[in-house]
């Protein structure tokens, strides 16, 4: 065969092909599950604004493209759609009432193993119990969508908004999710983006469980219980994104190694960072501003760079349980608000040390009443003997140089950022 033709030959065989795709509308009162049936590989089918009661199943590659955005329901039964072929567009619906059986992981949409390519986008996915179950589906798409859980249940047991297991290379953009258990659970799933979506009002905005290679970018997460939790993964990047007003943390690094975290705003959380047996992470350059704990920080905690960072106006801000002092800031230091100490030659950085905890921070950690006195001579008192008899001093996160000026200079505007209620 003639080398210089083939070109040419993949050429015709795709336009051969795309001659042989047709449009089927779907109007009002007619069978949409019959349409999608009849449909043949490659096909559009076009539904025109109205409501229509179907679980669909889409077993073969074609485009679902919604007009002026009609409603497709469930009935309350099984998956609104299930999809078991690769190459699958969905577009433009509004998809609701999926069952409500945890165990057979009713969704909206659901993405069965193989559904490769697959392409959800623009669409509003409202009183499922999953949003969407992507299982063993490569290389999918899902942005722009509007995903809400069954409001009316409590939060054990509604489902996830996303759920994405075992699938490698997804696109999670754009997409807003409420409501729900967690907005995103990712589990077992390598070298994703998650760039651009709003996850609020649910537990966790985002669950990552053992996956690796993934970036988490641009993202807001607000009012949930947690704005997203790291567990057992390595080499991510976390960067740009801001979490705030969450009810307990707003990022937890959890089992988390060889990884980045910079350019965050973590604000108005009760805790900004929760970091738990951490090694080899990078954080650099976030903005920890108005938590009641800026960072909680305990067993094996190290290795870590942790540097250009501003804590701002935190009521703590570290809490750290360690039995030795843990070195942060290397050569560049952080910049704490409530830092006491000079900068005599003017360069910038402090001439001395910033310590986060002492003796009367544990004490009041361990008996809270005791903040009550805090201002009275004796704890003051307390406080300079343990600064003068290193026996009394208790380990501490310790900044060698501190730095004298944040690098955020609108970290106001991320005051007041609280959990509603």
């Amino acid at each position: 065969m003639n080398l210089r033709l083939l070109p040419a030959l993949c050429t015709a065989l795709l336009l051969a092909g795309a001659a042989h795709a047709a449009t089927l509308q779907v109007q009002p009162g007619q069978d949409l599950a019959a349409a999608v049936r009849a449909a043949a590989p490659g096909d559009t089918v076009e539904v025109a604004r109205g409501q229509y009661r179907a679980n669909l199943l889409i077993n073969k590659p074609l485009i679902l493209r919604g007009i002026d955005r009609p409603t497709i329901s469930g009935g309350n039964q099984g998956d609104t759609i299930r999809v078991t072929a690769t190459d699958v567009t969905i577009e433009g619906l509004i998809v609701r009432d999926s069952g409500s059986s945890l165990q057979g992981q009713n969704a909206g949409i659901y993405l069965y193993p193989g559904s490769d390519r697959a392409v959800v986008q623009h669409c509003d996915l409202t009183y499922n119990l999953f949003g969407l179950w992507i299982e063993k589906a490569n290389d999918v798409r899902i942005e722009g969508n509007t995903i809400t859980g069954k409001r009316d249940y409590d939060s054990g047991r509604r489902g996830n908004g996303i759920e994405l297991y075992n699938s490698q290379r997804a696109q999670i953009i754009g997409n807003n999710i409420s409501f729900v258990r967690d907005a995103l659970y990712v589990d077992v799933s390598h070298h994703a983006v998650f760039r651009g979506n709003k996850l609020h009002h649910s537990r966790y905005g985002a669950h990552y469980m053992s996956s690796y290679y993934n970036l988490w970018e641009d993202n807001d997460s607000y009012y949930n219980r947690g704005g997203l939790a790291l567990m057992e993964v390595h080499n991510q990047t976390v960067r740009g994104n801001r979490a705030w007003g969450n009810a307990d943390h707003g990022i937890m690094l959890r089992s988390v190694q060889d990884s980045v975290v910079e350019n965050n705003i973590v604000a108005g959380n009760q805790r900004g960072f929760f970091i738990y047996d951490v090694e080899y992470v990078t954080l650099r350059h976030n903005l920890i501003v108005d938590n009641f704990v800026g960072a909680h920080l305990s067993a094996g905690v190290k290795n870590n760079v942790v540097e250009k960072n501003d804590f701002i106006d935190n009521r703590q801000q570290i809490r750290y349980i360690g039995t030795k002092d843990e070195a942060w800031g290397g050569k560049i230091g952080n910049y704490w608000s409530n830092y006491i100490g000079w900068d005599r030659d003017g360069n910038g950085i402090g001439d001395v040390p910033y310590t986060a905890n002492d003796m009367v921070d544990r004490l009041t950690w361990r008996y809270p009443g005791m903040k009550l006195l805090l201002a009275s001579p004796a704890v003051q008192a307390l406080r300079l003997v343990g600064q003068q008899f290193p026996v009394l001093r208790v380990p501490s996160i310790v900044d060698a140089h501190p730095r004298m000026h944040p690098e955020h200079t609108n970290w106001s505007l991320w005051r007041g950022k609280y959990f509603p209620g």
